[in-house]
């Protein structure tokens, strides 16, 4: 009888963590709390940091982003530490890369590499792994050149004469984008299938709320809290990526959608952004957003910056929004900056409620403030005819439907209730529909 040999996990890569610190880039976060970030990136990824340093750079040197010196200083530590990984907190070009592989004899990951790597790692459903694979390949084409030791050119045709074959790298890249051209038509058919999922939702009289934040803010831990669920939430960077929806219940005993998202980062890649753009359609669909901030942060106005910076990016105007601006662990503060917070929020923040997630303090607060912006309109009936279906789908996706009566001739009353800005909005794109308080 043969027994199977015992399978032990890998040791983890011993790793050291790099942050240049470019001249005038440090305005709104100081280059301890990025490198301490790109540590907790690198954890995230299970490597075993040995070293974490911050580097000064005065100007980018296109071959190696460092100067020689630095880059020679660099290597020694990285021989001395016995380090296998070199984690660069910042872009690095595929010129870069490959030379600062070569000079350190280490693996080689920047920035985005590094985050792309961790989203691949924790997706989890069909959607969540598409639109990472997708992000990756976009990352990684640029960067073929660095994979393949065999890119000689092959000669077509017969004899000495013959022409130019396709090469190796070209051969590559043209797979690699046929390869991105299917996983996007089926991130289209996905996206189409949330869609429907969505006008499902958006038939019913529920309003739709989303959690948006920075990574690691606790927004799975309230998220667990206000619906009574099981999300997993830890003490890492991204510990949570696939979009979660959970009833939530409001004051009255009305239900609401609840809305998880992938938390933000800053420098967030672009190519995550793009990808992710299904996903975070969520967040511009809901009725109201929930910012989830770690108010017991020193970084946590800069933290709240990079949010509405990603938020810009995906063309959400928060200023034209529903918005609660949710301080979390609160339970982390001192009793007296914890009551010199709720008053700041009193007096200046009307829109910000101080909660923790983890001990419960605040989520009544929160709630309440949830279901005045639900309610921040009363309903108005609309009467709309058959040649207005275009009417009728912009009602449904900006407004929450509570009644819909549909008559012979093909039109349909709706009783729909709208904020202040989307009953304005509708007024002037369909100025000839049939508007009367309810």
């Amino acid at each position: 009888m043969t027994s199977k040999p015992i399978e032990r996990e890998a040791p983890p890569q011993g790793a050291l963590v790099i942050h240049p610190q470019r001249d005038g880039r440090e305005s709104s976060r100081s280059a301890d709390a990025r490198l301490e970030e790109a540590v907790g990136l690198a954890l995230a990824l299970d490597l075993e940091v040995r070293d974490a340093i911050i580097a000064p750079l005065r100007k980018r040197t296109p071959a190696t982003l460092f100067g020689s010196g630095k880059v020679d200083e660099i290597g020694a530590l990285c021989h001395e530490l016995d380090a296998e990984v070199a984690v660069v907190d910042d872009a690095l070009t595929p010129v870069q890369q490959r030379n600062l592989e070569k000079a350190w004899k280490v693996k080689v990951i920047d920035r985005t590499g590094l985050i792309l790597e961790i989203f691949a790692r924790r997706a989890r459903t069909r959607e969540g792994r598409l639109q990472v694979e997708l992000a990756r390949l976009s990352y990684e084409r640029s960067r073929l050149v660095r994979t393949w030791t065999h890119l000689e050119r092959q000669r077509g045709g017969f004899g000495v004469m013959g022409g130019p074959g396709e090469t190796q790298i070209e051969t590559d890249r043209r797979l690699l984008a046929e390869k991105i051209g299917k996983l996007k038509r089926e991130l289209a058919e996905v996206r189409r299938t949330r869609n429907l999922q969505r006008g499902a939702r958006q038939r019913h009289p529920f309003p739709a709320v989303a959690l948006v934040g920075y990574t690691n803010a606790g927004k799975s831990t309230l998220f667990n809290r206000l619906t009574r669920s099981d999300v997993v939430a830890a003490d890492m960077l991204f510990a949570t990526l696939d979009p979660t929806l959970r009833m939530l219940n409001l004051p009255d005993g009305r239900p609401a959608i609840l809305s998880d998202t992938v938390g933000f980062i800053s420098d967030l890649p672009h190519e995550l952004v793009e990808s992710f753009r299904a996903t975070l359609e969520e967040v511009k669909e809901a009725d109201v957003i929930l910012h989830v901030r770690d108010i017991a942060s020193e970084e946590t106005d800069a933290e709240a910056e990079d949010v509405r910076a990603v938020l810009d990016r995906l063309g959400i105007d928060i200023e034209e929004r529903n918005l609660i601006e949710v301080w979390n662990k609160a339970d982390l503060l001192e009793p007296e900056a914890r009551e010199e917070l709720a008053g700041d929020a009193r007096r200046h923040h009307p829109q910000a409620v101080l909660v923790s997630g983890a001990s419960g303090a605040g989520l009544d607060d929160l709630l309440a403030a949830i279901a005045r912006l639900v309610d921040d309109a009363p309903p108005v009936s609309v009467h709309l005819s058959a040649a207005e279906g275009a009417a009728v789908a912009w009602l449904y996706r900006h407004g929450r439907v509570m009644d819909r009566i549909d008559d012979d001739e093909g039109g349909s009353r709706l009783a729909v209730r709208l904020s202040a800005q989307a009953l304005g909005q509708f007024e002037q794109l369909f100025p000839r529909a049939d508007l009367t308080p309810l």
